[in-house]
């Protein structure tokens, strides 16, 4: 088991717990959760569940009907007779219920997996989950009944159970999101399975893959990077070229507005308004819209950040799922042979690709930046900032990524830059930087002393703009 070291104690705990415990366990597709779970009670369960793709051309009381047969097959598998065909979530728990009570284990473990794929419309399995813990398991004087429920639709376990104000509500004893692999996990894992890869590598992997822990075991021993990235993308019938259309019809029930969303935030790497997305896609602006974003944002997807002296409706929207960045640049509009990437390594599409690849990945690693500034146990408020050019207010008009406005007076303005060696900081570079800097004071009207900090995946060149910086944050201190 590589990292997850608390999410594993804290499974792993609740046998020894004196009431009954109800664990929520969420996170985007392919995170590992169902593998944490398994691995946490050495596969052993009183009952275990995973709920079913739907096939959404199908009546809802089909699709209800095939949830239910798969449930009854797992029930028959725990021991329990089922002569006759489940008809109905309440029934489908009594039986439940007697699983529970013949099983000799002193703690009975329920695992339900993809619970969010058994909620079809209108069958009533939230409301039946409900009456089972509420009415039955926590009323056992055994006190011996542990529920873990897991779903990678986050935005539904979210909504259904954990901010649930009716019959769920306080009702979990804990929940874990599950959250991707950083860069040293990643690590971590490649050399557990003696795959040989350098810092720099694994950073570009990163910047593909993102840090969902099974594209990475997709990876195989004795193929250079270049050749597992065709293997895996370009090669016929690659496995991760079709994962993007799986990725999102097994996380959400009608995806093609979904889809719509993300692609037309893949084109604008900076992110875009609420205003922009309706104006990009043709949906309009309601409140169905605004549960999708929501939803694309619980999942990982996307993030929204307002920037730094703005309001609410001044929100960016912008894509930072790594895998489906690539995709969407690489793989959905065109046809290449299996050797692509080891051809086209150093095209310029690639080049410029690399460059926004590298700030998402810097994004998903703000805890590392922060140790590697020594600042990791001052508050700080990461934030993105923007303004537009205006003459009267002297303002030239630029945009900052990623602002860490510190508790300490100090304001770290940092820029990502992704290079194929150590980075030459030149007149450009130090006379853009300076304009967001003098730009940020301007519009902010900030009194804390600003830093100006670069991050890249190997080091610097020492020359005369290299000394305005304060700090520079290399790719091996993002491993911290």
């Amino acid at each position: 088991m590589i990292g997850r070291e608390a999410e594993l104690k804290q499974l792993k705990s609740l046998k020894n717990e004196e009431e009954p415990q109800f664990i929520a366990v969420y996170g985007r597709r392919r995170i590992g959760k169902t593998y944490l779970i398994r691995e946490s009670f050495g596969y052993e369960f009183a009952f275990q569940h995973t709920g079913v793709g739907n096939d959404e051309k199908k009546s809802a009381e089909t699709q209800k009907q095939e949830q239910l047969d798969k449930f009854r097959e797992s029930l028959s598998e725990a021991g329990y007779d089922c002569s006759e065909r489940l008809t109905s979530w309440a029934e489908a728990f009594n039986g439940l219920k007697e699983v529970i009570k013949k099983s000799k284990e002193k703690k009975k473990v329920i695992f339900i997996d993809e619970l969010s794929w058994m909620d079809t419309k209108d069958s009533g399995l939230v409301t039946e989950l409900e009456h089972f813990w509420n009415g039955w398991a926590t009323a056992r004087k055994e006190k011996d009944v542990i529920l873990i429920i897991c779903a990678s639709a986050t935005f539904w376990i979210m909504e259904k159970i954990v901010n649930d104000k009716g019959g769920f509500h306080n009702r979990l004893t804990g929940q874990i999101h599950l959250k991707p692999f950083t860069l040293k996990e990643c690590e971590e894992y490649l050399q557990a399975k003696k795959i040989l890869l350098n810092r720099h590598q694994i950073i570009q992997c990163y910047m593909i893959m993102g840090g969902v822990p099974y594209y990475w075991s997709l990876l195989k021993k004795g193929r250079s990077l270049p050749q597992n990235i065709d293997d895996l993308f370009f090669a016929e019938d690659a496995p991760l070229r079709k994962e993007y259309n799986n990725l999102y019809r097994a996380l959400f029930k009608k995806p093609d507005q979904y889809i719509k969303i993300i692609e037309a935030l893949s084109v604008e790497n900076k992110g875009i308004s609420r205003a922009e997305i309706c104006e990009k896609t043709g949906i309009a602006s309601s409140g169905e819209l605004s549960k999708k974003i929501q939803e694309l944002e619980d999942c990982g997807f996307i993030r929204k950040y307002i920037p730094a002296g703005y309001k609410e409706r001044n929100a960016i929207y912008q894509l930072i799922d790594n895998y489906t960045f690539f995709y969407l640049r690489f793989l959905k509009n065109n046809t290449f042979d299996d050797h692509y990437w080891q051809v086209q390594n150093n095209s310029p599409s690639i080049n410029a690709w690399s460059g926004v690849a590298f700030e998402r990945v810097c994004l998903e690693h703000v805890p590392q930046i922060k140790a590697a500034l020594g600042i990791s146990g001052v508050h700080t408020e990461v934030n993105a900032w923007k303004c537009e050019a205006d003459k009267k207010k002297g303002l030239q008009g630029s945009q900052i990524d990623l602002l860490i406005v510190r508790d300490d007076q100090i304001t770290n303005v940092c820029e990502a830059k992704y290079s194929k060696a150590d980075f030459r900081v030149d007149a450009a570079f130090d006379k853009d930087m300076r304009r967001k800097i003098s730009d940020y004071m301007v519009d902010s009207k900030t009194k804390h002393a600003i830093h100006p900090t670069l991050i890249t995946n190997y080091g610097i060149v020492e020359n005369e703009y290299s000394s305005e910086l304060q700090s520079v944050i290399t790719g091996e201190e993002l491993f911290r």
